[in-house]
């Protein structure tokens, strides 16, 4: 009789929320929505963006870099569920497309190379196509189409930035994603990388170009691994460089600004203080650009664009979280002090 009242009374507390947690299996280092994200994905993850760690590389910076790497696997999730649930998810012919786009330029031995420098099998590398083009469905329906860039805001723009419309040359709008061989703990970028010797910066600026083929968005990778401190945040955008700052760079640098034209990327270019790949997004010759210049309209519209666009992209992905139900693991076993009683 004592052993069923224990057992019923061990049932309210479980309906009541106040003993009994659900046994989520070791192999789970989050929950989004129910969906794991398991240790296994996580690992393969960072073996992915570092490739090959040194030795002195301590345990609690493995764990901070695994940290991160679990809180994009996590905004992603939340972003792959949301295009779910509202029929966004790419279709097997629009995966197949931009996989053909990709490994167009390569030979079939080139082609294994760029996949074995991502650790990445052909269905893998079409599992990652497939979510960046389901996302960016959900994120041009649900974002992209909230966007409106009025005539005001590009006078008013221009009124207040007049003078960055006055060029004494010749000048280049640049933006770039920078890999150094050198360890630098002040390099920050959304993904928390950074590479610590040659081999890991080379191997880490072929993954960057490879998934440049794969037509991801430039900017957004240069937020996610650009090591350049001053142009990381902004997608590497680097403003209005003059030519003859770009006559004083290195000979394959200066040639790659010279030859391309606008909106072309650069391939991997080795420099005296790393490697980097460009993007010329214009080129503007000497004088003063009036508002009524229509490349300086489309410059001013694309850079209100691109600053609402990573604005609303920022607070759609916070509803997103509010809306879920989200369980990191990993974090509460490094701090299950934390943990809501």
């Amino acid at each position: 009789m004592n052993q069923r009242i224990a057992l019923l009374s061990l049932a309210a507390l479980c309906a009541a929320g106040v003993a009994c947690r659900k046994t989520v299996p070791a192999t789970v280092a989050a929950t989004v929505n129910s969906r794991a994200i398991t240790y296994a994905d996580l690992d393969k993850q960072y073996r992915r963006q570092f490739p090959q760690q040194p030795d002195v590389v301590s345990t609690d910076q493995i764990q901070i870099q695994k940290l991160e790497i679990l809180r994009a696997m996590v905004d992603e999730e939340l972003l792959l569920q949301r295009a779910e649930k509202l029929s966004l998810l790419a279709k097997d012919d629009e995966v197949d497309s931009r996989y053909n786009q990709f490994k167009a330029p390569y030979t079939q031995e080139e082609l294994q190379k760029q996949l074995d420098a991502q650790q990445l099998t052909v269905e893998e590398l079409k599992g990652q196509i497939r979510r960046s083009l389901s996302i960016d469905k959900l994120l041009n329906r649900e974002i992209g189409n909230q966007i409106n860039i009025s005539d005001k805001d590009v006078s008013d723009f221009y009124s207040a930035n007049k003078a960055s419309f006055r060029f004494p040359e010749t000048t280049y709008h640049l933006a770039r994603i920078a890999v150094s061989p050198s360890p630098n703990p002040d390099v920050r970028n959304l993904a928390g990388n950074k590479a610590q010797n040659e081999d890991q910066a080379r191997k880490k600026i072929l993954l960057i170009d490879a998934r440049i083929k794969q037509g991801e968005d430039f900017a957004k990778l240069a937020q996610n691994f650009s090591e350049d401190p001053q142009s990381a945040s902004n997608g590497g955008d680097m403003g209005y460089i003059p030519e003859s700052a770009i006559t004083q760079a290195d000979a394959d640098t200066r040639k790659a600004v010279m030859t391309m034209l606008p909106g072309q990327v650069s391939p991997p270019i080795r420099t005296p203080n790393g490697w980097h790949i460009l993007k010329l997004i214009a080129r503007e010759p000497a004088g003063q650009r009036e508002l009524q210049d229509p490349r300086v309209q489309q410059n001013i519209r694309e850079a209100l664009r691109n600053r609402k666009e990573q604005l609303l992209r920022n607070a759609y992905l916070e509803a997103c979280r509010n809306e879920a139900q989200v369980t990191n693991y990993l974090a509460l076993s490094i701090a299950p002090g934390f943990e809501k009683k």
